[in-house]
């Protein structure tokens, strides 16, 4: 599968690329092997969906898993997200790295999903020099029986102005 030029838009459940331009794809021991060094930030981004009242939470329909220690990101990994969703994402990216662009961060959701392809785009674009993809995802880490805990979502973005 070739990277495309842009985003995926649409389809996010389907087969990626071997890679993202700019990010290391790493597989789970790689991912075990980042993570004993202390200095890994991993960020699950699956998608959620949000209330339609103003400000309104997150609507999580059933409980998800995540890396230890990890954050939930939601919807950064959607192709075309709001202007709201990708000032969060990168106000949220300085938060969690200390503002430190050589920080590494790992991106994933589940496997063949194209959210954490295009989370981990972004922020290579963003200027983040040790972006880390793991394609595989929650599905891989816990089919090699790894510890896992729950994930629960950073609350949303401020809504948009009407």
């Amino acid at each position: 599968m070739p990277q495309p030029e842009g985003y995926r838009l649409s389809d996010y459940r389907s087969p990626t690329p071997d890679g993202v331009a700019g990010a290391e794809t790493v597989d789970t021991p790689a991912v075990q092997s980042l993570l004993s060094q202390g200095r890994l930030v991993p960020i699950f981004v699956q998608r959620l969906e949000r209330s339609t009242l103003p400000g309104g939470p997150w609507l999580q329909s059933k409980p998800y898993r995540q890396i230890p220690g990890g954050v939930w990101l939601p919807n950064v990994g959607v192709g075309a997200p709001d202007p709201a969703t990708l000032g969060w994402f990168e106000s949220q990216l300085d938060r969690l790295t200390g503002g430190d662009r050589s920080r590494d961060l790992l991106f994933y959701c589940l496997s063949d999903c194209w959210l954490s392809w295009n989370a981990a785009k972004r922020a290579v674009l963003l200027g983040y020099a040790r972006v880390h993809w793991y394609p595989t995802g929650i599905d891989g880490w816990m089919e090699a029986g790894l510890p896992t805990e729950e994930a629960h979502p950073l609350p949303p973005p401020a809504a948009p102005a009407p």
